[in-house]
């Protein structure tokens, strides 16, 4: 016969068993939840990339009747475009983000030039829009930072750090401001004129 405590013992190693395996789903749990609200972060930001690739679009064309001769300016502005929709990853994406607010910068200094062409309602609102995506990509890109670096802290921690490589979870690149961007700015220059 069977005694006891062979029966308890059974059941203490059956019931800490389950406990592990529930931990262990828990675990599991939590890193796909992270790393879901990574991928939603960055969709976040390729639905206002995708906004702003529109509005350039409608800004080029708008424009392109009253400013011929400023092909230049045009030109960068449709590269700077072209850029950001081949940009894959959050470095690239910085860099195309430079390239339009660049162009942008070219643009409006353009319009001012052309009081028929700054007088155009369009271009005003194109202009604004643009503005305003721009802001929301600033804080979508904060808030995608914001989740990379709990996940990325996350699968780094113990007991994660054990489970999430044998699970495939990796690190994920933050977004980075290209070097342009962290330099000081030379505000003497400005006033200089």
């Amino acid at each position: 016969m069977v005694s006891v405590v062979t029966i308890v013992a059974g059941f203490v190693v059956l019931v800490l068993l389950l406990l592990l395996v529930g931990y262990i789903i828990s675990i599991y749990n939590q890193l796909v939840s992270l790393h879901r609200r990574v991928d939603q972060a960055k969709q976040n930001i390729d639905v206002l990339l995708k906004q702003r690739q529109d509005e350039l679009t409608k800004l080029i064309d708008a424009a392109q009747e009253f400013m011929d001769q400023e092909e230049r300016v045009l030109t960068k502005i449709t590269e700077a475009r072209e850029a950001a929709e081949q940009a894959q990853t959050p470095t690239e994406q910085a860099n195309a983000d430079q390239m339009v607010r660049d162009a942008m910068a070219d643009f409006r200094a353009r319009v001012e030039e052309y009081p028929e062409l700054r007088s155009q309602e369009n271009m005003m609102q194109f202009q604004e829009r643009i503005t305003e995506i721009e802001s929301q990509i600033s804080d979508r890109r904060e808030f995608y930072n914001e989740a990379v670096t709990r996940y990325n802290t996350r699968i780094a921690q113990f007991p994660y750090v054990i489970l999430a490589r044998q699970m495939g979870f990796t690190d994920k690149e933050l977004f980075t401001a290209p070097d342009e961007e962290l330099e000081d700015v030379d505000v003497s220059a400005a006033f200089a004129e």
